[in-house]
């Protein structure tokens, strides 16, 4: 029988901190299989490049241990192999090359303990993989950023490492750029079948790069799935926040289900008497011909933006115009609507969640029960 192949990053149960304080990492266990695209996904603070930084070594952890390719790497108080030795490929948001080689010396300057044409075969194949060959004598200044995001690719890939760390690669491009780049690299990175793990805060940019994207909050791992289970089964209020703007909305559960003023909800996983909060994405608000429905909002401000149209809205009162709640739609294409109308409003029950209520984030007290 084969052995199943080693994973290409374990860490488990990682906790580290600086200078004796709170622990920025805690007690994080992740798991990265060969070829596999993993991003940590989080806003800043919450522990993502540190993860990175002991993956690659660069620091110690308190407690826990890291595994890379089947070697332990790092045992808290018992093993600490150098970064140099770890089999790891990085990928700098500054790219970090060196200004006075050339493309092909960049790439070479990885490639160190080899004969020089078995190096330099190997750099100018992988200049080939990123398209940059035919660039082989220039020096990054005369590169776009684009072209010099390749170059740090190229040479972080020549070595042939077992893990690949990127660290906000893509961040330093301008929007344009940075979508044609990432679809670049992610090509790139199929092809050459390494794991990588990606530091982003971005979510449209995890969300594309990753076959799994872990969530992080407060130094932990909070949810660890696909992208898409990740965006249509979050397992937190923190998880539906953090990849939208969301419509939000408080009450009591009661027989199962919470009243708000958008409607009622469905909550069988929650508590008789509990109070909850309903999540509402801004897809979920689906404007109609007023009168169509039991709920009426007016349009306070059109906001298109080519593909998509955000409208700011009010929710009014029935038979009435007093506003109850600011309210915030996406729909697509271009508006056909202007201020100061008055519309319909249909809600997409799948992209509305319920939580327990942890606290206020934009707080609006639930009315007396409504129709759903």
């Amino acid at each position: 029988m084969t052995a199943a192949p080693h994973q290409a990053l374990v860490l488990k149960a990682v906790t580290h901190g600086y200078k004796s304080g709170a622990p920025v990492v805690r007690d994080l266990t992740l798991a990265l299989a060969p070829g596999e695209v993993v991003c940590l996904l989080g806003p800043s603070g919450c522990g993502k490049t540190t993860t990175l930084r002991l993956a690659a070594g660069l620091d110690r952890p308190w407690t826990g241990r890291i595994d890379i390719a089947g070697q332990i790497v790092e045992d808290a108080g018992r093993i600490h192999v150098p970064p140099e030795q770890r089999r790891v490929g990085f990928l700098f948001q500054d790219f970090a090359l060196f200004p006075h080689l050339s493309v092909l010396g960049n790439v070479l300057f990885g490639l160190k303990g080899r004969s020089h044409r078995e190096a330099r075969a190997r750099a100018l194949d992988m200049l080939g993989t990123v398209g940059l060959a035919a660039r082989a004598d220039a020096y990054p200044h005369h590169l776009s950023g684009g072209q010099q995001q390749r170059v740090a690719l190229a040479r972080a890939l020549a070595p042939g490492p077992a893990l690949l760390l990127l660290d906000e690669p893509f961040s330093g491009l301008d929007t344009r750029l940075r979508r044609a780049v990432r679809e670049q690299t992610l090509r790139i990175l199929q092809q050459s079948g390494v794991a990588a793990l990606m530091v982003t805060h971005d979510p449209e940019e995890a969300m594309f790069m990753a076959d799994r994207i872990a969530l992080m909050q407060d130094g932990r791992v909070v949810q660890v799935d696909n992208p898409m289970t990740l965006h249509h089964q979050p397992k937190s209020a923190f998880a539906v926040r953090f990849f939208s703007e969301v419509n939000e909305c408080v009450g009591r559960v009661e027989g199962g289900r919470v009243a708000t003023p958008l409607g009622v909800f469905e909550a069988p996983d929650l508590a008789e008497g509990t109070a909850a909060r309903v999540l509402a994405r801004p897809e979920a608000l689906i404007p109609t011909l007023a009168g169509e429905t039991g709920f009426a909002a007016r349009v306070v401000s059109v906001r298109p933006l080519g593909h998509e149209t955000v409208l700011l809205l009010a929710l009014t009162r029935p038979g009435s115009d007093d506003p109850v709640m600011p309210l915030t739609a996406r729909v697509p294409g271009r508006p056909t609507c202007a201020t100061g109308d008055l519309l319909g409003l249909a809600i997409e029950t799948a992209e509305c969640f319920v939580f327990p209520d942890e606290g206020p984030d934009t707080t609006i007290e639930a009315s007396p029960a409504v129709t759903s």
